[in-house]
């Protein structure tokens, strides 16, 4: 098996303890909650990087044509990560190690990786959903980096995980910059909570490749 370094492509180590932690954790549970997960410089490059970003749009619901603006499901505004910048492109290779990773460990066939920033003003919320209805969407795995120093609980905007089994359970994670939730794009809807300051994040997913000779997709 090819020997992937997973210092090299983004100048920092990304340790593969870390990786291994997030795969298990996938594997028993379907989910990941992991702080600290970049380093630290990393993330406060992002940090920076996403509150002075420009060309943030209001956000939608759907793809393609189905795509629509509903503010009664979200109203959060976002910006899609090209990796043009140094910074981005520092994100998305270790991404792109984290995928690799995953693929040799859980054999999920993790072709792609897709993200963007996401601003919630005040007041801002995204409604309880899936990222992806079971056999219709090729997003495998969601995750969300956050970009928040010193952000308390009474600050809201608290991510909720839900139990698929059981609606009523649910896990919270604190949008502390630094914090990486990984899960399962198909079993675990959620939504995020109205927060009471300006509140940003790296929304991702990773994709399989499900094109035909008709349709191309993920698309270039």
């Amino acid at each position: 098996m090819q020997h992937y370094d997973y210092a090299d492509s983004v100048g920092t180590a990304a340790p593969e303890p870390l990786f291994a932690s997030i795969a298990d954790d996938i594997l028993q549970r379907g989910y990941c909650i992991m702080p600290n997960a970049l380093p630290m410089a990393l993330t406060s490059r992002l940090t920076e990087y996403a509150h002075n970003a420009v060309g943030f749009d209001p956000a939608g619901i759907g793809r393609n044509r189905q795509y629509q603006q509903n503010e009664f499901v979200r109203t959060d505004e976002i910006c899609w990560i090209q990796g043009t910048s140094a910074v981005t492109a520092a994100w998305l290779n270790w991404m792109d190690c984290l995928k690799v990773y995953l693929n040799s460990r859980l054999f999920l066939g993790l072709f792609s990786y897709e993200s963007h920033f996401a601003h919630y003003p005040p007041g801002s919320f995204y409604k309880r959903h899936f990222d992806a209805f079971q056999g219709q969407s090729n997003r495998i795995l969601s995750t969300v980096l956050y970009l928040n120093p010193e952000w308390g609980h009474e600050d809201g905007g608290e991510l909720v995980i839900y139990s698929p089994q059981n609606q009523s359970e649910s896990v919270n994670v604190t949008p502390l910059a630094g914090t990486l939730a990984v899960f399962l794009s198909e079993e675990f809807p959620h939504e995020v909570l109205p927060a009471k300051r300006d509140r940003f994040s790296i929304a991702g997913w990773f994709r399989v490749n499900d094109s035909t000779t008709q349709r191309v997709n993920p698309p270039n």
